[in-house]
């Protein structure tokens, strides 16, 4: 979501349309009422259950949810927006006659679940019609009875309204006496409370938190104007998040480009004031061949798009081609064993256990355990992102666990799980890094973006740039964008930081699908630098 669409969001009454997962307007208060006990749960879902098997499902799985969600939104001196909304219901995937079926239903009476399982059984049956192949589970465990949540120190949703309008007032107050014109900030909270289960007898009760605290700064000059957007990072935290520690700031020859474990919000929007006015005097960046170094918290969007969108194996195999494109990491090229995806030091891999992260869960949304696995080792393609009904189409003999639905009324199906960079086993220092570049530029925080149809062809911006000269930051320049293709950019990397500098960015609103549903992902990796790439000069010419 770019700052255009959070504008849009932070209108006046238009808060609650645009929330991913929309539902009915509720009180603070309400939002820390106890959900459903999980016994009453466990009867609900073998309703369905039991529903759907007396109408001839050979499977189904039955997913009750209680979505919340918190939006506050301040411009300047003033709050715009406060939106807190609920949504509870339960969804009913069946197999019947081989094939796929779904239905939902808000109306939580027994008749009403009973409705919506035999209403998801007749709709499988109906697809069968259309369908040559039966749909091929890939086996997994029972579970029983079990249960996860989040790790948090504060439940977000506990701190009082007031003191979440006072620390964005602060942050707007903090960027406007430091040389910003304009800011809008945001604290967008989100709790998912999931329960599944499945008549292969596994029963999960999952209780996931997330939050993220952008904000946007515009500082207007003489020839235009320049923005800066906050440096902190969506995450799978509870508001502990942004205590902001002074020791996780982190500042690279005198250049503040970033946060680690907390985020000091206010610190970030006072430095951004001081950023943009250097951004409306910095030269103009002179096209050419560069060495690029890149920290974490930019790099994440370029994995994110040219990484983990071509590995997803429904965009692989054709599924996604009407909406969101195909992908070039085709199956001909893992199956050969050797498609050089990058450099020999690159290794990517997949998961949704990294705790802190968006993507961060004990079980996905039909479950299965998640877990890590490669993508990319040695530079070499091994490996896509699979679930259940797709394992079998990679010789897998489960599932990835990277099944997500965004709410209760909509389908589950394969989606992005946590896609990182290795760090260096040696724990080489983003100074060192910078050290080895003749000529270069560094690039802090992730700006605009494009990218083909098939996660090939692409050009990044980003926050803020600095020119190296003989391994050291000299100058702050201005309108960088770095143009390459998936396979040159990643078979470019030829230097990382090690462990101690590994940090996860991340994605609030990944969308995907038809009809479309969006997903939070996150992406680890350490400061990276790749030689000899593109960079072209964004300034406008009137």
């Amino acid at each position: 979501m770019d700052r255009r669409q959070f504008i849009k969001i932070a209108g006046a009454g238009m808060g609650a349309m645009m929330l991913p997962i929309s539902g009915r307007m509720v009180s603070a208060e309400a939002l820390l009422e106890p959900g459903v006990d999980v016994a009453v749960k466990k009867r609900m879902a073998n309703i369905a259950l039991n529903a759907a098997t007396a109408k001839g499902a050979s499977y189904a799985d039955a997913r009750i949810g209680r979505y919340l969600n918190q939006f506050i939104t301040a411009q300047e001196k003033r709050v715009d927006n406060i939106v807190n909304t609920e949504s509870y219901g339960i969804g009913v995937r069946v197999i019947a006659n081989g094939t796929w079926g779904f239905a939902s239903t808000s109306d939580m009476t027994d008749d009403g679940i009973a409705k919506a399982a035999e209403a998801a059984v007749a709709v499988a049956k109906a697809n069968s019609k259309f369908q040559t192949e039966p749909v091929q589970l890939a086996p997994v465990k029972s579970y029983g009875d079990v249960a996860w949540k989040t790790p948090i120190e504060k439940n977000a949703f506990e701190i009082p309204v007031k003191d979440k309008v006072d620390l964005l007032m602060e942050v707007n107050n903090a960027a406007l006496d430091n040389g910003a014109n304009y800011i809008t900030s945001i604290l967008f909270l989100v709790n998912e409370q999931k329960y599944f289960a499945s008549t292969e007898g596994s029963y999960i009760d999952q209780d996931v938190h997330r939050l993220w605290a952008p904000f946007f700064a515009t500082a207007v000059g003489q020839q235009g104007f320049k923005q800066r957007q906050s440096l902190g990072n969506p995450v799978g935290r509870g508001f502990e998040y942004l205590d902001g520690r002074p020791e996780d700031k982190i500042v690279i020859q005198g250049a503040n480009i970033g946060y680690r474990d907390t985020y000091d919000m206010v610190e970030d929007a006072r430095e951004a004031g001081k950023q943009l006015q250097k951004k409306l005097a910095a030269k103009s960046v002179e096209p050419g061949k560069y060495d690029l170094v890149l920290d974490p918290h930019h790099l994440m969007l370029t994995i994110h798009e040219s990484v983990g969108h071509p590995l997803e194996l429904d965009r692989v195999l054709g599924y996604e081609a009407n909406y969101a494109g195909t992908s070039f990491a085709t199956l001909d090229k893992w199956k050969s064993g050797t498609f050089e995806y990058g450099s020999k030091i690159v290794n990517l891999f997949a998961d949704k256990t990294q705790v802190g992260s968006l993507g961060y869960v004990g079980w996905d949304d039909e479950g299965v355990k998640t877990k890590e696995w490669d993508l990319v080792k040695d530079g070499v393609l091994v490996n896509y992102q699979a679930i259940r009904d797709q394992a079998h189409i990679i010789d897998e003999k489960e599932s990835h666990g990277c099944c997500y639905s965004q709410s209760w009324r909509d389908v589950q199906f394969q989606r992005m799980a946590n896609v990182s960079l290795r760090p260096n086993e040696e724990d080489v220092s983003a100074d060192e890094v910078i050290a080895g570049v003749e000529k270069g530029i560094y690039i802090a925080g992730r700006g605009s973006f494009s990218i083909d149809q098939q996660r090939y062809n692409f050009q990044f911006g980003g926050q803020l740039f600095y020119e190296i000269k003989d391994g050291k930051i000299v100058d702050q320049i201005e309108d960088v964008a770095y143009q390459s293709n998936t396979q040159e950019f990643w078979n470019s990397c030829v230097a990382m930081a090690g462990k101690s500098d590994y940090r996860l960015g991340g994605s609030f609103f990944d969308g995907k699908g038809q009809p479309s549903q969006v997903s939070a992902v996150s992406h680890g990796c350490p400061t990276t630098r790749f030689n000899n790439v593109n960079v072209i000069n964004t300034a406008r010419k009137i």
